[in-house]
């Protein structure tokens, strides 16, 4: 699916979306896989996604429901992305009530590019090396961290257990400052 931004003047339109395209592409054959087919909309917004499958085995899959005492929890991306994108929004915007108060904490517009441009790059990244690393070291479960959070995910893991389960845990990579803006607001 590829949304095409209706605030896009044509020419900013004709590089965007081609670069988008092609970025999707090499993504795509950096995974493996081929992009077949899609559909394109007007939006407020630029937005480019897919669905991907594949035929594996069952024992190459990991479900969330196999943790087993002694597990180490591990991010394969640092935390405070969707702070980041929306801290970068609100910047853009101006208008937001959010945006004069983090100024007045201290965050700069510099801040705000640099948090936005690691959130873009670390979005930007397969899960491949991540997941060949689960494999290789025996990984008994696995999930996502999206929507719900860590805390939220972290408690859906918990929930779905065989067996009993404690998740204890001791530091998070976190996008720098991120967690500021969150104390903050």
């Amino acid at each position: 699916l590829l949304g095409v931004s209706t605030k896009l003047k044509e020419k900013e339109r004709d590089v965007a979306i081609g670069l988008m395209i092609r970025g999707f592409k090499d993504a795509a054959e950096e995974a493996g896989t081929s992009v077949q087919g899609g559909q394109t909309v007007l939006n407020p917004w630029i937005v480019i996604g897919g669905v991907a499958t594949c035929v594996a085995l069952p024992q190459e899959f990991l479900m969330p429901d196999k943790a087993v005492a002694g597990d180490v929890l591990v991010l394969t991306k640092p935390l405070g992305t969707q702070v980041a994108v929306n801290l970068y929004q609100w910047m853009l915007e101006g208008s937001s009530g959010k945006w004069p108060k983090l100024r007045a904490l201290g965050f700069t517009q510099e801040d705000v590019r640099r948090a936005y441009q690691r959130a873009v790059q670390q979005m930007a990244r397969l899960n491949r090396h991540a997941a060949s690393l689960l494999h290789r070291y025996g990984a008994h479960a696995c999930t996502d961290v999206t929507g719900f959070g860590l805390l939220g995910h972290a408690r859906n893991l918990a929930a779905v257990q065989c067996a009993p389960v404690n998740l204890v845990i001791h530091n998070l990579p976190i996008l720098a400052r991120m967690a500021a803006v969150s104390k903050a607001l």
